[in-house]
């Protein structure tokens, strides 16, 4: 997530138990890889495997060109962002508002797949609309132009973050494809991550917003650790205020208030 998964973050995830973290979201326009911002999104955390990436952008040669640059610059794993309902994305024809158009999705990945020698992963959402709900023909355009494994949140590009997650779209395409598929949405604690590993048969679960100011939480879910106490939650919240200083300069306590609560 862009502004949240930073490497301040991401180390922290990283050390309690998150057994894959992936960077922030960045465009896939060249004009914009240099910028401070890019510069800064980019950044990996030394002693994280493997290197995971995301792009977004509308345009197949632009995503191509972006997933080898990302390669060039050290990159195992380059994911494809379908899945973004934010306005000035999707203003941009990029994130999910790709989701209205399969032919352009099939390009995108057909040319960011055969542009780089590792694994093209895609985001995606249950489908453009509730009318429109074509997670499970998105999928498999992914899977046939190449893709390695597919993350679906449980809801549709019109749903943004409104109402609740549904599973049933992402178990129909677990029962479509043969790469890897992993759950996202509304998945706040091991409980919940049982009960979707179990309704839909996926092979992982991501977590998202649930983890923002709680970055032990996928440890937990991945039954790796238990609820830290309030000493040690306390201690980390510190930690990572320093990290995000030592990371964005004075700048980094602002930033950081985005994780406490």
């Amino acid at each position: 997530m862009a502004g949240v998964t930073d490497a301040p973050f991401r180390a922290l995830a990283w050390r309690f138990g998150a057994g894959h973290v992936v960077g922030e979201m960045v465009s896939a326009k060249s004009e914009l890889w240099d910028t401070e911002k890019s510069r800064l999104r980019r950044r990996t955390v030394t002693g994280i495997s493997p290197v995971a990436v995301q792009i977004a952008g509308g345009d197949p040669e632009t995503i191509a060109d972006a997933a080898r640059r990302h390669w060039q610059d050290g990159a195992d794993i380059v994911d494809i962002n379908f899945g973004c309902p934010a306005k000035k994305v999707c203003r941009k024809a990029a994130g999910s508002a790709l989701l209205a158009d399969e032919q352009l999705v099939a390009r995108i990945i057909a040319a960011a797949v055969a542009a780089v020698p590792v694994p093209i992963t895609v985001k995606i959402r249950s489908g453009f609309s509730p009318a429109q709900k074509n997670g499970v023909a998105i999928a498999a355009i992914a899977q046939e132009e190449g893709a390695r494994a597919v993350v679906v949140h449980g809801r549709t590009r019109a749903c943004r973050f409104l109402g609740a997650a549904e599973y049933d779209t992402v178990a129909a395409i677990k029962s479509r494809l043969s790469i890897p598929v992993i759950a996202n949405g509304d998945i706040r604690s091991g409980t919940e991550a049982r009960e979707v590993l179990t309704a839909t048969g996926v092979d992982a679960v991501m977590i998202g917003r649930a983890a923002l100011g709680a970055p032990w939480l996928l440890g937990q879910i991945a039954g790796e650790i238990e609820e830290p106490d309030t000493a040690e939650k306390i201690a980390t919240m510190i930690d990572h205020v320093r990290a995000g200083h030592a990371f964005y300069g004075p700048a980094g306590v602002r930033i950081m208030r985005k994780h406490v609560r």
